[in-house]
């Protein structure tokens, strides 16, 4: 397993993560990026978008990992931020990351 690092405001975090977490959070993403997408369209037609369900994303490894966004906030994909928390017993850093920032990381990490 590799370290995956997610780029934040100010800083980082860094943590082992497997490929198939990886693949599993870029589907969950993929997801909610047609989510807000459809959500953007509808708005510039004039068209009240309709509630869309949160992306909760978790993944327990050597450490708990958890990617949070509710699409019902953002304007589209590239104003949309993720609350990500990583964690064990003794550390907890939960911060806000920009979406477009998280997709960067994750395909950087794949290749």
């Amino acid at each position: 397993m590799n370290q995956f690092t997610i780029n934040l405001n100010q800083g980082s975090v860094s943590f082992t993560f497997s490929e198939d977490a990886a693949l599993q959070l870029r589907e969950e993403i993929n997801v909610l990026m047609q989510s807000l997408k459809s959500s953007a369209i509808n708005t510039k037609a004039g068209v009240k978008p309709s509630p869309q369900k949160p992306m909760e994303y978790q993944h327990t490894g050597e450490v708990f990992f958890e990617v949070f966004c509710n699409p019902n906030i953002y304007s589209g994909p590239f104003a949309a931020k993720v609350l990500v928390t990583v964690r064990d017993e003794r550390l907890r850093v939960t911060c806000e990351a920009e979406l477009t920032r998280l997709v960067e990381d994750l395909e950087q990490y794949l290749s």
